[in-house]
């Protein structure tokens, strides 16, 4: 090699070291980020009878932890921001637990833990938190045993346990919610989760009473529950009936005052039968819930005994006597406590049913609709499987992150601004941050402009830095959304160049 060609090779070499450790410099600035909509996008995840996760009761543990990542993943795609976990499907548990046992739809065989063990619900709150998602635990409050269960009861499950608070109703068993025992089960139940886990949120659906069973002659089985009307109700002011809706309001007023002692920034709601009664609104016809669950769910409204309501809107808009807008509304008029209402959406009757179009034009309508403010999908399987459902709402109606709306009868402080620290050498860019307040945070809220282009990221609370490599933006902001969904202002770096 020639002196001057060798030369000039070693300048290059030491023009690019320096080149390479030559630090970009970023100062704090006053650009605000793109404001983010405020809309709670969610699905449910059924464990009972396998519908959702995991797809069989036989699947290694390995297996379970893929098919859950892979609904996550799915969801984060999709930018949903949350989903409702279904953990106690009949006096089981999808967790470990010193009160009920485990679940048959996990390992097969109730009572038996998963082999390697580990704690499904903690793996499903870290990884729906990793990927910006709340976690909602879906609870059944009566419903003791399910009529796809198949395993022997276990010697610990609350039927061989507390046999008097159980009872046969047709091919399953119930808790009964006049035996004042039952209720003081169910809220120890999950206020044990509450207590033990970083869940966002308590669900209840549908089920209080069971829906009625047929007898052969078309008459309605009631329900078995005369030793505990003789007990609390019969010689009363109420009827039987009356009593029945008056044990279901009881319980969920407990639970509401339980999780907002213990945790008030826990969400709670229930997704109710989605017509409270026949004629409410005058052209509704249909299930009285009133009348055949004792479930007086605009009671539970207009009381503010919840933070949403997700009332199950499976009907489609063109359906007079069950249409979705009209009771849409109607579910809006009877709120005056202005707590969230959140339809569920019968996205599972697309393809085979519905054209997926129904469901994005019901999502429409719901941000169409004054006083809503978000909506569920029944189910995830449903997500996952139709492509047309998937496709058509990334395109149409989900084309951007939105944060979960806030809970203002809860708490309206904003949390502070993050402290941010930004340097950057060999081609990497690392941003880390600090909380500057107390208040207890659910994500933090990281937004980027590179070349004119704004791009959102929601990090747990738990993340405290950041690393780019390759091209940096040109703009970065932080803000801290607490858990009661109140935001806080952006710490906002810019890029000024290098030294």
């Amino acid at each position: 090699m020639r002196p001057i060609t060798l030369l000039f090779g070693i300048l290059l070499a030491f023009l690019a070291t320096r080149t390479s450790v030559r630090a970009e410099t970023y100062e704090s600035t006053k650009i605000s980020p793109p404001k983010l909509n405020r809309e709670f996008r969610g699905a449910w995840i059924a464990t009972v009878a396998n519908i959702d996760w995991p797809s069989t009761n036989t699947l290694s543990v390995a297996e379970q932890k893929s098919e859950l990542t892979a609904i996550l993943n799915r969801a984060q795609t999709l930018k949903l921001n949350a989903v409702i976990f279904q953990v106690r499907p009949g006096c089981d548990a999808l967790y470990p637990s010193k009160l009920e046992p485990w679940s048959e739809y996990l390992t097969g065989a109730m009572g038996r833990p998963p082999r390697p063990f580990y704690d499904p619900l903690e793996f499903a709150i870290t990884e729906a938190h990793r990927r910006g998602l709340e976690l909602h635990a879906w609870f059944n409050p009566y419903r003791a045993r399910h009529r796809s269960a198949k395993s022997l009861l276990s010697a610990d499950h609350i039927s061989s346990t507390r046999p008097s608070l159980v009872k046969k109703y047709g091919e399953e068993l119930w808790l009964d919610p006049g035996e004042k025992e039952v209720q003081e089960y169910s809220l120890k139940v999950v206020m044990d989760v509450l207590e033990r886990y970083d869940v966002d949120g308590i669900h209840f659906d549908d089920y209080f009473y069971p829906y009625k069973v047929q007898l052969s002659s078309g008459q309605d089985l009631d329900f078995p529950d005369e030793d505990s009307w003789r007990k609390f109700g019969a010689g009363g002011k109420l009827s039987r009936e009356d009593w029945r809706r008056e044990n279901v309001n009881r319980f969920l007023q407990i639970v509401y005052t339980s999780i907002k002692k213990r945790k008030p920034w826990v969400k709670f709601g229930i997704s109710p039968f989605g017509i409270w009664r026949p004629g409410n609104p005058p052209q509704i016809h249909g299930l009285d819930a009133y009348e055949k669950l004792y479930a007086d769910s605009r009671k539970w409204l207009q009381n503010g005994w919840l933070d949403y309501c997700a009332p199950q809107l499976y009907w489609q808009i063109a359906s007079p006597e069950q249409s979705f807008p009209v009771l849409l509304k109607w579910w809006v008029d009877q709120n005056p406590k202005k707590r969230h209402v959140w339809p569920g959406l019968n996205t599972a009757n697309t393809p085979r049913r519905w054209n997926p179009e129904e469901i994005v034009n019901q999502v429409r309508r719901t941000r169409q609709q004054a006083g809503v403010t978000g909506h569920l999908h029944w189910n995830m399987r449903s997500l996952m499987r139709s492509e047309g459902v998937f496709e058509a709402l990334s395109k149409a109606v989900y084309f951007a992150t939105a944060l979960p709306p806030a809970m203002p009868w809860l708490a309206t402080a904003k949390p502070g601004k993050p402290s941010l620290a930004v340097t950057g050498r060999a081609g990497a860019l690392s941003l880390t941050w600090n909380a500057t307040s107390t208040d207890p945070l659910a994500f933090w809220v990281l937004q980027t402009r590179r070349e004119g282009a704004w791009k959102t990221e929601i990090l747990p609370s738990t993340t405290a830095s950041k690393v780019w490599v390759g091209t940096h933006p040109d703009v970065i902001t932080l803000s801290a959304l607490d858990r009661y969904g109140n935001l806080g202002s952006p710490a906002a770096m810019q890029r000024t160049g290098t030294p």
